[in-house]
């Protein structure tokens, strides 16, 4: 969402027809491909990209398409919200991530207010490039940019194919809350927290703004510390017991007895809210109890 208008005849140009090898964008960026072979290459490259425009259409047009063709540079969208007793116009621009679309959507990071970081909950590769995301645009804002001036939302969308889930949703909102974000749990398919996604970062954006465009504290980002949510990431990426407790294959019974209670007071479920840090503390506990099974 930015402070840009484009007239919606310029906006979301995307491939008709055959034989074509200009790609114009709606920043009347044009990247040339020299053959067929090369436009292949290019059509694959965004195969994957219609992500978040499956959740604009759903939300704009109240309705999901199930073959949407990939975004292409940069697809826009607008409408009108009510909030708080007011009509607000708002302007969505839709980006293609994969880098060779870098170029185009590097110059609509200026002058933005909220941002909706998409990913899918059924790939793990598209969470983890969530930091990769926010270095980006860190970067394309420049000495005197502000990531604190935005807002941020996190989406984790697709929840509807749970049977395909393999980032949870603690591991989501531990990610987002621990940075101060938004989340939320989101299905183009069947609409599930579109509406309540959309309305709730609208208020957000507008509160930055009569807040003097600093965006305001939340409750989430203050309820743990950066060294729980830090504890709890190593925790899930470890590769044993070991590992889990932090201390090296064959540690002595006062070692692991060590740096279980040091886990312990951190993780502990009366003092830590931090997401996922219940199922951490439990998987600790069998750590150590595994572990001094085996030591003598």
């Amino acid at each position: 969402m930015q402070n840009v208008g484009l007239d919606e005849a310029q906006a979301g140009i995307k491939i008709a027809g055959r034989n074509i090898n200009n790609l114009r964008y709606a920043d009347d960026t044009t990247l040339m491909a020299e053959n067929e072979e090369e436009l292949k290459s290019l059509l694959m490259k965004v195969e994957e990209e219609n992500e978040r425009s499956c959740i604009i259409k759903r939300y704009c047009e109240k309705r999901f398409v199930s073959k949407y063709l990939a975004t292409i540079g940069i697809d826009y969208g607008v409408t009108k919200v009510q909030v708080r007793d007011r009509e607000i116009k708002v302007n969505i621009f839709d980006m293609a991530g994969d880098p060779f679309f870098y170029e185009v959507r590097n110059e609509f990071y200026k002058d933005t207010q909220g941002v909706i970081l998409v990913y899918d909950v059924g790939q793990k590769d598209s969470f983890d490039a969530l930091d990769a995301w926010l270095a980006e645009m860190k970067q394309d804002l420049g000495p005197h940019g502000n990531m604190e001036n935005i807002v941020f939302a996190v989406c984790a969308n697709k929840i509807d194919c749970a049977k395909h889930r393999c980032v949870d949703e603690s591991e989501g909102r531990l990610w987002a809350e621990s940075k101060g974000f938004l989340y939320f749990e989101t299905s183009a398919q069947t609409g599930e927290g579109i509406n309540e996604m959309f309305q709730t970062f609208y208020l957000s954006i507008v509160d930055l703004c009569e807040n003097g465009g600093k965006r305001p504290n939340t409750n989430s980002s203050a309820s743990f510390t950066k060294e729980q949510a830090d504890t709890i990431r190593r925790i899930r990426s470890s590769k044993d017991s070991w590992d889990m407790l932090g201390v090296k294959p064959g540690a002595s019974r006062d070692e692991v007895n060590k740096a279980y209670r040091k886990l312990a007071v951190l993780l502990h479920p009366d003092k830590c809210v931090a997401p996922g840090s219940e199922d951490a503390f439990k998987v600790v506990v069998n750590a150590r109890t595994a572990l001094l099974k085996n030591i003598k």
